[in-house]
C-alpha cells in the first residue's frame, strides 16, 4: 500500500469511526408532545469542539405558537424555528450532561442531560432543577423519513 494512502487512511479512521458512532447525538431529532403524544419539532443537534447544541428547525404541530412568548429578555417573541433549545452537553461515556434546555412552551430554563437509547434511534433527554431526580424525560426519536408538519 502506497505511503500516501496508509497515512490518509489512518488519519480518516477516527472520523469513520465517528461516523458510525450510535452514542453520538448530532443530528436530527423528533420531539414528541408530552401531552398529545404527537410529533411536536425537529430539532437538530450539532457538536463545536466536544460541545453539543440544538435548535429548532421545524414545528410539526400546526397549533404550537410560532414564538416563545413565554421566554424573557432577548428570546421574548422570538421565532421558535431557528431557536437554540438545547446548550452545553458534553459527552462522558454513553451520557451528556452539563447542558441546560429551554422549554419554549413556558419559557423555563432547566438543566439538561441526554442518552442514546436503542442503538442511537432515540434519545432519553431530562430536564432538571437541582438534582436530575426532580425533573422529567422526553424520549426524541430520529426520523427515518422525511417528515413534513401534520396537517
Amino acid at each position: 500500500m502506497p505511503h500516501r494512502l496508509r497515512l490518509f487512511l489512518v488519519l480518516c479512521a477516527p472520523l469513520w469511526a465517528r461516523a458510525g458512532d450510535p452514542g453520538d447525538i448530532a443530528g436530527l431529532w423528533r420531539t414528541i408532545d408530552d401531552e398529545t403524544r404527537q410529533p411536536a419539532a425537529l430539532l437538530e443537534i450539532v457538536a463545536d469542539h466536544g460541545v453539543y447544541s440544538g435548535k429548532v428547525v421545524q414545528l410539526l404541530d400546526r397549533a404550537a405558537p410560532p414564538l416563545c412568548s413565554q421566554c424573557d429578555g432577548a428570546r421574548h417573541n422570538q421565532p421558535i424555528v431557528g431557536m437554540t433549545i438545547l446548550t452545553g452537553l458534553k459527552r462522558h461515556g454513553e451520557r451528556y450532561n452539563g447542558g441546560e434546555i429551554l422549554d419554549p412552551d413556558s419559557g423555563s430554563t432547566y438543566r439538561a442531560e441526554a442518552r442514546p437509547i436503542d442503538g442511537g434511534a432515540r434519545l432519553a433527554v431530562r430536564g432538571y432543577i437541582g438534582l436530575s431526580l426532580f425533573g422529567r424525560s422526553q424520549i426524541w426519536e430520529r426520523p427515518s423519513i422525511p417528515v413534513s408538519p401534520r396537517p
